[in-house]
């Protein structure tokens, strides 16, 4: 069996707590790298949900609900592919006219709506009152290849999960350098708190944009360490990242995709900034 990459295996220690602990959300949005591949870990997930069994109870699991999904034949899950180039606000009418009706097996209802950064306004409107208002029963899977592409108004109403396995092409310069060393030890942002935001992170497009490089240069470094893959190649932030413990890494990963979506909706820029900061001196 092929080992699964330190991104994967975050995403079940996730999912299983999100089992173990009872706190299933309305609507994930989750970024993969590959459908063909990537809609087996969506579609495990789906599973511990509706049997409520952590992700190793599920792999020696036989039942109903397991047997009809296996074969495209569960009653309460419907699929949404984008019709053309975009989704189209019919197709969404259509499932909250579905989903009008109760579950066939007195189970959660669940919708899959692929490619969903193929939601143009007019069909992201129709579907906002089904995340902004959800029932207990409905939970939404979103899912892309780049949420940077999904439209602000969807991804900032998902809980945002990740089984992307690397970046490409992504380079760095002293600021993303600084800006990481900060994010390391907070203590230096507060020490050198005027140089960053008069030079290095002066407003949120620049903090955004900054923060997504140095996402995907944590991933990176991760996947490499893990997995082999030659895909890190500056040697400055390697030293940088091999001095940390894994798990911070890990968790300000997290932090940083809950708060590159909110970026934008934080009307005091500076005193976010400290908060933030503090999420990255105790952990989140």
């Amino acid at each position: 069996m092929k080992e699964l990459s330190i991104v994967k295996k975050n995403y079940i220690d996730y999912i299983n707590k999100i089992i173990e602990n009872k706190r299933v959300s309305h609507s994930y949005l989750i970024e993969i790298e590959n459908y063909d591949e990537d809609l087996l870990f969506i579609y495990d997930f789906i599973k511990m949900i509706l049997c409520n069994v952590s992700y190793e109870e599920l792999k020696s699991l036989n039942n109903q609900i397991i047997n009809l999904i296996d074969s495209g034949n569960y009653p309460d899950i419907m699929v949404i592919e984008p019709d053309g180039n975009f989704i189209k606000k019919g197709q969404l009418l259509d499932l909250q006219k579905e989903f009008v009706n109760k579950s066939l097996l007195g189970n959660k209802r669940i919708y899959i709506i692929m490619h969903c950064e193929k939601l143009n306004s007019s069909s992201a409107n129709t579907i906002l009152k089904f995340l902004e208002e959800p029932e207990d029963d409905i939970i939404a899977f979103l899912l892309t290849e780049n949420r940077f592409k999904v439209l602000e108004t969807i991804l900032s109403r998902c809980q945002i999960l990740n089984l992307r396995d690397s970046f490409f092409d992504v380079s760095c310069d002293d600021d993303i350098i600084e800006l990481l060393k900060a994010m390391l030890d907070p203590v230096i942002f507060y020490k050198k708190y005027n140089y960053f935001i008069n030079d290095i992170i002066r407003d949120k497009n620049e903090l955004k944009e900054k923060f997504i490089i140095i996402e995907k240069l944590i991933v990176n470094y991760l996947n490499q360490k893990h997995c082999g893959k030659n895909i890190f190649v500056d040697k400055k932030i390697f030293e940088l990242f091999n001095n940390i413990d894994e798990k911070i890494l890990i968790r300000n990963i997290s932090i940083l995709e809950q708060e590159i979506t909110r970026i934008d909706y934080n009307v005091n820029y500076k005193l976010w900034l400290d908060c933030l900061f503090s999420r990255f001196s105790i952990g989140g």
